[in-house]
């Protein structure tokens, strides 16, 4: 009776869930990462089999709570056997086998259980595909981002071009100090190089590959700005210097455009669906939060983590099962019955004549050889040991993935408020510079050095916005808290 409450609550409570998630997603809109959530836990084929496999633990216990099969055994005799009382026909016999007392419980103890421990793989699956959505799609966002950040630089590029040319053409023989020049240019070629790999970390599969051409391409675009420098006027110099830093910017874009083909294909494959279906991200992502405080972030860990739940149902299924092997080492009762068919026999005067016999049956078994029932306990004691040193090492780990995904949080945290801080200072040279470069027609060299500090700091402006937003679903996937359950 036990048994079938918990299986009643657990049918409500999965009912009450999914009614709720139904009324939710109705109102949930389709662009946003919350949709994705919800597609995810529903179609991710990983959430789906480790929900199956749930189910089929759960038929475990009918199977395992249940009584032997009753043996049914028939004889006939093919000549009669002559007994005083008459001739017997037939022989029937119904036996029914009883374990000792508590064996059933526990083994039903123990497969209820293992169910629940299943279950926990059930969630911890579900808060992996949903960890893996969310970071997925952050990823997705920062590549968009620096996409538009480099078309954007790309702009502001070209307008120099067009100024630098209308200043060499009006004066093809004006210049600078050159060696002045150079330096400039050298330090600018520093900070491009900075700004590229910036904007190209954290992207994951071939990411390494793609900075690696980057900086391949920027280490040759420095030293062609050295040789135009040394070679040429400063006004024809700089103008090829801009277009180097245009073609450099047009590379870059269309690498991170192959990435997010990528990205949107891994997207789409946790949602078990086709793989170039159309993601939508937002022009701005806005700073997640974590809902409780940081302080009790390290114990919800410890509570509410499906792994380290599941490892404590197995305990405890290990416990049922050292009880029910401790009980299994005692007889076997059976009761049956044994009934005889008696034909009437014309030469006995018996007054039992014709009359069939019933006799009841009891058996018992004799569970002598003792080894295979200490092999069980050994076993049991064995398996429950590993069980713990399974705990203290998922705790561990746990623990080790709190500490990193909080130096995350904390240095995101950090660098979103550097970054917003340096982008303003910048900006407001860069306008400063401007209107210098169109009056005078001089500093064009500090003018992409400003440039290029601000590219760079809207590039790490997102990738700290990201990793904030990455660490808050780290910490949330390690305490089991998500937006939908």
């Amino acid at each position: 009776m036990k048994s079938k409450k918990i299986y009643l609550t657990i049918f409500t409570i999965s009912v009450a869930i999914f009614s709720a998630s139904i009324t939710q997603s109705q109102s949930i809109p389709k662009d946003s990462l919350l949709y994705y959530l919800e597609l995810a836990a529903k179609n991710n084929r990983t959430v789906v089999q480790r929900y199956t496999e749930y189910q089929a633990a759960l038929q475990k216990v009918p199977q395992i709570g249940s009584l032997p099969d009753p043996e049914l055994s028939m004889g006939v005799f093919l000549s009669p056997m002559e007994l005083v009382s008459g001739n017997q026909v037939a022989d029937i016999r119904l036996m029914q086998m009883f374990p000792w007392f508590g064996v059933l419980k526990n083994a039903k103890d123990e497969m209820s259980l293992m169910a629940k421990a299943k279950y926990e793989l059930f969630r911890d699956a579900k808060l992996q595909v949903f960890y893996d959505v969310q970071r997925t799609w952050y990823n997705l966002y920062k590549t968009q981002q620096d996409i538009r950040i480099s078309e954007k630089n790309i702009e502001i590029l070209r307008t120099l071009e067009r100024l630098t040319l209308v200043k060499y053409k009006v004066s093809p023989a004006g210049g600078s100090n050159s060696s002045s020049s150079a330096g400039n240019m050298s330090n600018n070629a520093t900070q491009n190089s900075s700004s590229g790999s910036s904007g190209m970390s954290s992207m994951g599969g071939n990411s390494g590959n793609d900075q690696s051409v980057i900086a391949n391409n920027q280490s040759s675009a420095m030293q062609s700005i050295s040789m135009s420098s040394q070679v040429g006027g400063s006004g024809l110099a700089d103008l090829y210097r801009i277009q180097i830093e245009i073609g450099e910017l047009d590379n870059s874009i269309s690498l991170l455009k192959n990435q997010q083909n990528t990205i949107i294909a891994k997207f789409n494959s946790y949602l078990n669906r086709p793989v170039k279906t159309l993601i939508s991200v937002p022009d701005t992502l806005e700073p997640d939060t974590l809902g409780i405080s940081l302080l009790t972030v390290s114990d919800s860990i410890l509570v509410k983590n499906p792994m380290l739940s599941m490892l404590q149902y197995e305990q405890q299924s290990l416990d049922a099962r050292k009880r029910m092997v401790s009980r299994m080492g005692y007889p076997m009762v059976g009761l049956g019955v044994n009934y005889s068919l008696i034909n009437e026999n014309e030469m006995s005067t018996s007054t039992m004549n014709s009359k069939d016999m019933i006799m009841p049956m009891v058996t018992v078994t004799l569970p002598i050889y003792r080894k295979k029932y200490k092999a069980m306990q050994t076993e049991t004691d064995l398996m429950k040991s590993a069980t713990e040193l399974g705990y203290e090492a998922t705790a561990n780990s746990l623990h080790t993935e709190y500490y990193e995904a909080m130096q995350l949080y904390q240095d995101a945290q950090r660098r979103m408020k550097l970054y917003e801080n340096q982008s303003l200072l910048a900006k407001k040279s860069l306008d400063i510079m401007i209107k210098s470069f169109s009056a005078s027609g001089s500093g064009l060299t500090d003018i992409l050095r400003i440039q290029q500090q601000i590219l760079d700091y809207e590039f790490k402006q997102v990738e700290a916005i990201v990793d904030y937003n990455t660490s808050i679903a780290w910490l949330k996937r390690l305490m089991a808290g998500t937006q939908i359950q």
